[in-house]
């Protein structure tokens, strides 16, 4: 037999295995069509439990839930567009600019009624970060969890971005640890709420993850550790009504999901992502052997009118006590429902959540707020500029997921906020401009890149 026979033959027997392949699985499927039982398979071959699912809409949320409550699939989509205009003459030229702040896609789950689970990807920037992938389990004013979520610290950082009362969180919120890995529990009442965990590495974005393994494959080195709790005390709480007084503290040791081994580095761009220039910026800090953040906040809210404020101290310890630098940041801020609707409390989070509108059409938020954050320590010979900001901010909620934004921002930064050296922070009468914060040709008090923009934002929750 040649080999024109071979293949003839091969040929041959390939049609009759598909043809009994496709046979075989049509009348499988067509078993399963005419099927009336509640006999069914998964994709492993395995019988399994049925429970039916109803659809409904809540607040504009896609919900699938069973009648017994012990099954509820949701999305929680977000869609952030966002831009701005710059003015004031800075002495650094910025560009205004359109962007995609948040493109998240969320998938949770209430499973077998304890048990919890959620995958929140972000797609913007034209990169996929990871922000939440959490198993937990539910108990009665409770939980455990793990997985890569928020750390408890700082009233505002753990808020959501979709019920932060302006288009950017505080100066200060970057000392905040927000998202690592990590193991917590919860617990709560009317008037309390005690939440403490164990927290690793960031794995939020590919470069992080790449440090870590880096790190590990070539020194071995363990990833860093951190200890973080927060307390709340609600003396009022009920009907729209509360008075929250919070603290938390965290210890926390270098990770190696950080730019160099035992380093830290506090830097944060000034309430906009459209303008990349980091103006205050510590730079890396080397030996650095742990830090301790310290947090208190108050906050209250009475019907449609909301407070809240918060103080922060940011603690580095170098190895062997050879260096201590202490920063510190806070702002305060407040928010009227010109139209009535009332703000809602969360408890179990310890935090401000969607408002109760009183309008078909939804309400207009008017509110203020002004921060600061200082990034210098003379004691410690570490510069990295301080700065504040003042915000004015307009919001109409055309329903439940529906928002316009507008803000308006004025920020004045200090002669020694000059972006690690590459940023400019003086311009003299004859148009020369200066980065060194130790020029003597800059008048005492006189330099810093002061500037105010208008940023806005259209936002889509689903």
């Amino acid at each position: 037999m040649n080999q024109e026979h071979y293949f003839s033959l091969y040929k041959q027997i390939l049609l009759l295995f598909v043809m009994l392949f496709s046979t075989t699985v049509f009348s499988q499927d067509t078993d399963l069509k005419t099927d009336t039982s509640k006999v069914r398979y998964n994709q492993y071959g395995v019988k399994v439990d049925r429970v039916g699912l109803d659809v409904e809409a809540r607040n504009g949320i896609l919900v699938f839930e069973s009648k017994d409550e012990n099954f509820k699939y949701w999305l929680d989509n977000r869609v952030y567009f966002d831009g701005a205009k710059f003015f004031g003459n800075p002495i650094n030229e910025i560009g205004d600019g359109l962007t995609i702040r948040r493109m998240r896609f969320a998938v949770k789950a209430n499973l077998w009624k304890n048990w919890y689970g959620e995958i929140d990807l972000d797609f913007a920037g034209s990169a996929t970060e990871i922000k939440d992938a959490i198993i937990k389990y539910q108990f009665k004013n409770g939980f455990i969890k793990a997985g890569n979520y928020k750390e408890s610290f700082s009233m505002e950082t753990t808020t959501t971005s979709r019920y932060v009362m302006f288009i950017e969180r505080s100066l200060p919120s970057k000392f905040a640890p927000s998202r690592h890995l990590g193991i917590s529990a919860s617990k709560w009442g009317t008037h309390w709420l005690a939440i403490g965990g164990v927290y690793f590495n960031d794995v939020g974005g590919y470069e992080e993850v790449e440090l870590s393994q880096a790190h590990n494959k070539k020194q071995g080195l363990d990833e860093g550790i951190s200890y973080t709790g927060r307390l709340a005390f609600m003396p009022i709480q009920k009907n729209h009504k509360v008075i929250h007084i919070g603290v938390a503290g965290s210890y926390r040791t270098p990770k190696t999901s950080d730019e160099e081994i035992n380093s830290y580095r506090f830097s944060t761009r000034s309430l906009t992502s459209i303008n990349r220039k980091k103006y205050i910026d510590t730079d890396n800090m080397s030996d650095v052997d742990h830090r301790v953040l310290l947090g208190v906040e108050l906050a209250a809210a009475y019907n449609n009118f909301v407070f809240q404020s918060e103080y922060m101290k940011n603690n580095v310890y170098g190895i062997d006590n050879a260096y201590t630098a202490n920063f510190d940041g806070g702002y305060i801020q407040a928010g009227w429902m010109i139209f009535g609707s009332k703000y809602n409390y969360n408890n179990v989070e310890g935090e401000f959540t969607q408002a109760s509108f009183n309008n078909d059409w939804g309400d207009l938020e008017l509110a203020f707020r002004y921060s600061y954050v200082n990034a210098n320590d003379k004691d410690a010979n570490i510069f990295g500029g301080a700065g504040e900001s003042y915000t004015l901010g307009l919001t109409y909620f055309a329903n439940t997921n529906i928002k316009f934004m507008l803000n308006y921002n004025y920020l004045n930064h200090d002669r020694y906020a000059n972006g690690k050296g590459k940023l400019y922070i003086y311009e003299d009468e004859s148009g020369k401009k200066y980065k060194d914060i130790t020029d003597l040709n800059i008048p005492p008090g006189e330099a810093g890149d002061d500037f105010g923009f208008i940023s806005a934002r259209i936002e889509v929750d689903f």
